[in-house]
């Protein structure tokens, strides 16, 4: 599939057009943000092609505000009539909406003047039939672990590539491309006590830096099987070890508690956390835009702000939230430059898995959760889950059908330690988290 079909001068270009036709039209301010992508998704089943997908998007955005007022609209449409009609839409939009006094662009002060080179965009020219070969090496190696692995879900090989630009009538424009690939597989093992599925996958910018397929599919296989004759455990208070890559989702949890739309629509159970204990003390966190190769970097945000490195927990306390400008001015602070979100969020970590598990004792391995049992409000915490039980520090035996539970606050605050055993496909770098107590419902 061949490349980009705008440079992105051309697409700044484009963003300087939608600004001056915006100016012409009466706008008192203007924001544009304009984008292409193009990719490629490669699954295999059983050794056979089961898709082959293609995809290409472009789409440009239009903000404009009169006053107070806002409006928005968008289109595929890149002519000069398809823009101006566009602006004329937001506009329209704009002139019935209420007036909102906390609305309009950032401060200027806070515009992005440094664009370092963070190393975002590795093109790989990954021909179908490589794709397809990469797919089928990673289902291979995992459905040749054992001969219990006995059906599969498939593999995958994926590109994508995409290239943006953002401006406003600040005199801001800036613009970017980025790419990402990735390999996964996904396998069924089967014995005499049933069926189990379990799957791997590795996602990076630069193909370069993806793990092997034929690791990915071996992992995958390995995780499957040894899952096989799950029981599940008695109900208690137990230490609970959550693997690496479902800490993310705690960390995610936590990144959501501390965003500004949580924050001033009062729909988080760490309102005014700032300056107090938030994780235990064992626990920091660094949100650095500016990791080369990044999947969560940006010398800007979503707004044009200035991204920056920050220690957001620091030795448990919380030391900042998550702001755009719109959430900053509703709760009377200053834009954090995270418009769009954390950038790459870095947990220190203070233990190997095996010493976790160690320091684990008794008690729970979690690898994997269900269901959607998260209240943001209350902090109030329960999903289903499998994964191992541990006794004296060594892996036992798989468990599943049972229950985590607990608050997000008490787990938080009850960390433990935080695993060096990191996943890099991922904008949150962080290994397995250890919690000193929570509720296991099982038998």
């Amino acid at each position: 599939m061949s490349g980009f079909s705008f440079s992105e001068q051309q697409l700044a270009a484009l963003v300087g057009q939608v600004l001056d036709e915006a100016k012409k039209q009466g706008a008192s301010d203007c924001e544009v943000d304009i984008s292409e992508s193009f990719g490629q998704n490669v699954s295999v089943r059983l050794g056979d092609v089961e898709t082959i997908e293609y995809n290409r998007d472009k789409g440009i955005g239009v903000t404009v505000f009169l006053g107070k007022q806002k409006g928005h609209a968008s289109t595929s449409d890149f002519s000069g009539q398809a823009l101006a009609d566009t602006v004329k839409a937001a506009l329209a939009i704009a002139r019935y909406t209420a007036a909102d006094e906390y609305a309009g662009l950032p401060d200027k002060n806070l515009l992005a003047t440094h664009f370092p080179d963070l190393d975002l965009y590795h093109p790989w020219d990954l021909p179908v039939e490589d794709a397809i070969r990469i797919a089928t090496d990673c289902e291979d190696a995992a459905r040749g672990v054992d001969p219990r692995i006995t059906n599969s879900e498939g593999g995958s090989a994926s590109t994508h590539a995409s290239r943006w630009a953002y401006g406003n009538s600040l005199g801001f424009v800036g613009a970017g491309t980025g790419s990402r690939y990735g390999v996964s597989a996904a396998v069924i093992a089967e014995d005499e006590s049933g069926m189990q599925r379990d799957y791997w996958y590795t996602s990076m910018r630069d193909p370069k830096d993806l793990e092997p397929a034929v690791i990915v599919g071996r992992k995958a296989g390995e995780r499957a099987l040894r899952r096989l004759g799950a029981r599940r455990v008695k109900t208690g208070e137990y230490p609970v070890l959550f693997e690496a890559s479902l800490a993310s989702s705690l960390l995610g949890n936590w990144v959501n508690a501390v965003s500004g739309s949580s924050l001033y629509r009062k729909s988080s159970f760490l309102l005014d956390s700032l300056g107090k204990p938030v994780f235990a003390p064992c626990v920091t966190i660094v949100d650095d835009p500016f990791l080369k190769k990044g999947l969560g970097s940006g010398a800007f945000d979503a707004e044009g702000v200035a991204t920056q490195r920050r220690t957001v927990i620091d030795a448990g306390i919380q030391q900042g939230y998550f702001l755009s400008s719109y959430s900053a001015r509703k709760l009377g602070m200053q834009s954090t430059g995270n418009a769009g979100g954390a950038h790459n969020l870095i947990v220190t970590p203070t233990a190997s898995f095996d010493e976790l598990l160690a320091e684990l004792g008794t008690g729970l391995l979690v690898t994997e959760l269900l269901g959607h049992g998260t209240n943001m409000v209350t902090g109030d915490y329960s999903r289903g889950a499998a994964g191992f039980w541990v006794e004296n520090g060594q892996i036992q035996y798989p468990v599943e059908e049972i229950t985590v539970a607990g608050n997000l606050r008490d787990m938080f605050l009850n960390v433990i330690g935080v695993g060096s055993d990191i996943q890099l496909s991922s904008s949150r770098r962080i290994g397995s988290v250890l919690i000193s107590s929570m509720t296991v419902a099982g038998e």
